[in-house]
C-alpha cells in the first residue's frame, strides 16, 4: 500500500468511527437496543459508500468486501452504548448540550472525512474529468449515511434542516477535485477537508441557514 492509499485508509478508519459514534448515540437517544444502536451506527458510517460504490460500479461495495469498516462500526457504536448506558443520565439535563456538541463534532468530522475519500475514490476509478459525477459521489458519500440514520430513526434528515451540511460537502468536493489536477491527491484531501470543516464551524457558530419558507405559526 503506497502513502496515499495510507492516508485514505486511515481517514476512512476515522471517519467510520465518527459516523458510527453519532449513529449510535441517536439510536440511544431514540430508545433502540443495542442491535438497533449498532445497526444505526453501520448504516450512518457505511450507507454512503455503499451507494457511492453501487453508482461508480464498484460491486460488491468496499464495506463487503474488507470488513474492517463494518467491525469498526459495532465496535464504536456498542462502546458508545456501553458508556451511556453505564452513565444514563448523560443524555439528560445540561449534559444534553454536550450530546448535542458530540453530534456536531462527530458529523462534522465524519462529513468531511468521507466527502474527500468519495471524490477520491471517483477518481481512482478513472472519473477525474467527470466532475459532476465526482462531485455527486463526493457528496453522496459524506451525507448518504446520516440520511438513511435519520430516515431510520423517523426524524427529518439533518441534511435538510441544520445549519450548512449538505452544501459544505458539495463544496468540499468541488474543492477536492480541482485541488487534485493541481496538487495531487494528499494535498487536495487534506485542504478540501479543512474547507469543510470550517464551513461547518462558521455555520454552526454564526446559525447560518439556507432560506426556507416560514408559517405564522412557527414564529
Amino acid at each position: 500500500m503506497d502513502i496515499q492509499g495510507i492516508i485514505t485508509y486511515i481517514m476512512e478508519i476515522m471517519g467510520t468511527i465518527a459516523f458510527a459514534a453519532s449513529g449510535a448515540m441517536v439510536g440511544i437517544r431514540k430508545r433502540m437496543d443495542i442491535f438497533g444502536v449498532c445497526v444505526l451506527g453501520f448504516v450512518t458510517a457505511c450507507g454512503g459508500g455503499m451507494v457511492r460504490d453501487v453508482i461508480l460500479g464498484i460491486t460488491p461495495p468496499n464495506v463487503f468486501r474488507n470488513p474492517d469498516y463494518a467491525l469498526v462500526a459495532v465496535v464504536t457504536s456498542i462502546l458508545v452504548f456501553a458508556v451511556i448506558y453505564v452513565k444514563r443520565d448523560v443524555m439528560d439535563g445540561s449534559f444534553k448540550v454536550v450530546y448535542d456538541k458530540t453530534m456536531l463534532i462527530m458529523d462534522t468530522i465524519g462529513l468531511a472525512i468521507f466527502t474527500v475519500v468519495g471524490v477520491n475514490i471517483g477518481i481512482q476509478q478513472g472519473y477525474l474529468d467527470k466532475i459532476f459525477l465526482l462531485t455527486f459521489a463526493g457528496t453522496i458519500t459524506g451525507v448518504g449515511g446520516g440520511l438513511m440514520r435519520d430516515m431510520m430513526a423517523d426524524q427529518p434528515p439533518y441534511i435538510f434542516v441544520k445549519h450548512i451540511y449538505a452544501s459544505a460537502s458539495v463544496v468540499g468536493s468541488l474543492v477536492c477535485v480541482y485541488m487534485y489536477r493541481a496538487f495531487g491527491a494528499v494535498v487536495s484531501m487534506v485542504v478540501s477537508s479543512a474547507v469543510i470543516l470550517l464551513i461547518r464551524y462558521l455555520a454552526a457558530h454564526y446559525h447560518w441557514n439556507l432560506p426556507h419558507v416560514e408559517f405564522k405559526e412557527e414564529r
